[in-house]
């Protein structure tokens, strides 16, 4: 079992995206920190899977939460159960996201733009909705968005995704302007060109070799969640920018 004077010894957090990608490296690493990690994803293998990676590496049991962040009544209900065992939330990293592949605007079919809507964007309300009284009662709580430059540079094809990720990063701003006097802050974080599937999905001919792994941002997270204080997110916090300024090469491809 993780020592009690690990980092993060008894901090409650809550992972989404907990079966692979960063949501996976990250639910990984706080568990072995210490802290006590609720994972959340749409596969029960894959988080079973974790947990097992990361009771072998010595950390307590990770709780499993097989479920769609489409599931507003779900997400509801996982905001009671923490209530009921733990009282609080420390940690917020939510990593979950739906690409839904590259298409005209035109030619996006209804069902899939309200299913994107429904995980990238009310997901997101409903998160927020249900974990803000749980932040409230954390001493020094922390809400990590994962976002993308799509945001802010749209382009052709990339319709829904970027304008989930531009709505869910004011969703985000207006809620972070709404709770500054309290101890929750919220950062939005932008990885950049990272392995993982998504990154395949939306670059099939790419060439990987070249992009990190998703492990290489950990540091970077929980160097964010150290900040005494991070202050409003106006910007993202870019992995790239980090990790150029540490150890001087140049930004990652787009």
């Amino acid at each position: 079992m993780a020592q009690a004077s690990a980092p993060l010894a008894g901090r409650i957090a809550l992972v989404t995206g907990a079966t692979r990608g960063i949501g996976r490296a990250v639910a990984l690493e706080l568990a072995i920190g210490g802290a006590r990690v609720i994972a959340v994803g749409r596969t029960q293998g894959a988080l079973e899977e974790l947990d097992d990676i990361a009771r072998s590496r010595g950390a307590q049991a990770v709780t499993l939460v097989p479920m769609d962040l489409a599931d507003g009544a779900g997400i509801d209900e996982l905001g009671y159960a923490i209530h009921r065992r733990h009282g609080r939330l420390d940690i917020l990293v939510h990593a979950a996201a739906m690409f839904g592949g590259l298409r005209p605007v035109a030619h996006i079919p209804p069902a899939l733009w309200d299913k994107i809507l429904a995980v990238n964007v009310t997901g997101v309300f409903r998160l927020i909705r249900s974990l803000e009284p749980l932040l409230r009662a954390s001493d020094r709580a922390r809400a990590i968005f994962l976002t993308s430059a799509a945001a802010v540079r749209p382009k052709a094809f990339w319709g829904s995704y970027a304008a989930t990720k531009a709505a869910l990063e004011a969703l985000v701003r207006c809620w972070a302007d709404e709770v500054e006097n309290s101890t929750i802050r919220a950062i939005l974080l932008d990885p950049g060109a990272m392995r993982t599937r998504m990154r395949a999905e939306a670059y099939p001919g790419e060439d990987k070799e070249g992009l990190p792994e998703p492990e290489r941002i950990v540091p970077f997270l929980l160097d964010l969640l150290a900040r005494s204080e991070p202050g409003l997110p106006t910007e993202s916090q870019r992995f790239t920018d980090w990790r150029s300024a540490r150890v001087g090469v140049s930004p990652e491809r787009p």
